[in-house]
């Protein structure tokens, strides 16, 4: 079990009062984590004693930073049982995702002047398909639709029960030899639902498409290992698991990092440039133009080494018993109803609602004014909403420095809610 207390003693910003003085409770960890002392320690002393441009100075800072920037790589790929050539930083994880929807667009282009050159796998056009689900985070989705417009690849989706689970009946059907890619979330942000991805990537590959996952809401909840998924690209963020904003994480076979173009260009990422032409450093430099996010990833780093001295087991345990709880606790107020599943089966501590007669913005101005932060709104999932009949919902995400009485402080604003607007 986590000791809790002595976790939210790490968190600065936890000792907070907001709104004339309520202590602040924080519940907005899906759209990103508090840091604690530990990450902001290591960033700032990258600052004071190492900062220097990495991977192209000779004197002893330069080294130094260098040595951070790839020791950090090692940390966090370590965390995900991957080695740190496969590992890509990006500003975010919807940085991630482009990159491979900007990969496939530009092997296109590129295959109309030398098809020889590039790998068939990243290839598309009309005839072809691109299968995500009806979960995605517009992250995951809106690259996607432009890669269609841009290729004329048709795009197709897995779609929802009502219960917001996926509804895979038709996963052979979908996902067929006209595939090229698919790309799916593991943990939906809106409705914790945790998706057998390793079943869907299998089925991708039988069909010989690329499979990509985003991992951003299940990396920082529970033990994830990247093989064990079965992708070709997992993608990840960096500032919902302790780190600071700024970076993204890419996973890749060596394979497929080899056969992607770059995305951004420019220095740092040539091996030879000349007034006619370029070529490029091999993954993971070839993807990380320009000045990398060093500082980031030291800071990325120690978010990591706080999470693994955790254990993500016992990280992963302590949501169950909290989405419990917090399940429990909702069901048994009148008038509210949960979006996505109803029981702690294959999903994750992020649970979306909504109550009767209010829109979920007047809930969460309610439970601002008492200083409890959710989320409202549709979670950068509109099509989720649309389909399962909801303008938008209020979120509750806790995560390794919340505790019951934190779920008891929203429980009883959404209560406070009801009342204040005559619905109770």
């Amino acid at each position: 079990m986590l000791d809790v207390a002595a976790i939210k003693a790490d968190f600065p910003i936890l000792d907070s009062t907001v709104r004339g003085g309520q202590p602040l409770v924080y519940l907005d960890s899906g759209a990103t984590s508090q840091k604690p002392r530990a990450v902001l320690d290591a960033e700032r002393s990258y600052y004071e004693h190492t900062n220097a441009a990495v991977h192209r100075g000779a004197h002893a800072l330069a080294e130094a930073a260098t040595d951070a920037y790839e020791a950090a790589r090692s940390v966090i790929a370590g965390f995900v049982g991957a080695r740190p050539d496969a590992l890509v930083f990006t500003k975010n994880a919807t940085e991630s995702l482009n990159l491979v929807a900007y990969a496939c667009s530009n092997a296109t282009a590129l295959a109309r002047e030398d098809a020889g050159a590039i790998d068939p796998r990243l290839v598309l056009g009309p005839g072809d398909s691109i299968v995500i689900t009806e979960m995605e985070h517009h992250a995951n989705l809106v690259p996607w639709q432009e890669v269609c417009r841009k290729t004329g690849a048709t795009l197709r989706w897995l779609p929802l029960t009502d219960e917001g689970r996926l509804d895979l009946s038709g996963l052979d059907t979908l996902i067929d030899d006209s595939t090229k890619v698919v790309s799916v979330v593991h943990q939906s942000n809106i409705l914790g639902t945790i998706n057998p991805v390793r079943r869907i990537m299998d089925r991708a590959h039988e069909v010989g498409a690329i499979g990509v996952v985003d991992a951003c809401q299940s990396v920082p909840h529970m033990p994830v290992d990247v093989h064990e998924l079965g992708a070709d690209l997992v993608a990840w963020s960096g500032h919902k698991m302790l780190g600071p904003t700024g970076i993204g994480c890419l996973w890749g076979t060596p394979d497929i990092l080899a056969a992607m173009p770059p995305f951004l260009t420019g220095g740092s990422m040539i091996e030879m440039v000349t007034m006619e032409r370029s070529t490029f450093a091999p993954a993971p430099q070839k993807f990380e133009a320009g000045t990398p996010m060093v500082a980031q990833a030291v800071g990325l780093a120690a978010g990591v080494r706080y999470l693994e001295a955790l254990g993500m087991s016992a990280v992963a345990e302590h949501e169950h018993a909290l989405a419990t709880y917090t399940l429990d606790a909702l069901a048994a107020l009148p008038g509210v109803r949960i979006i996505g599943p109803q029981s702690t089966i294959d999903r994750g501590s992020a649970i979306s609602f909504v109550v009767d007669g209010l829109h979920p913005h007047d809930v969460g101005q309610v439970l601002d004014s008492r200083g409890v932060a959710v989320r409202v709104g549709h979670h950068c999932a509109w099509p989720t909403c649309r389909r399962l009949n909801v303008p938008a919902t209020t979120r509750i995400s806790p995560y390794i420095y919340n505790d019951t009485d934190d779920i008891d402080a929203a429980v009883a604003g959404i209560v406070a809610a009801q009342r204040f607007f005559g619905v109770a």
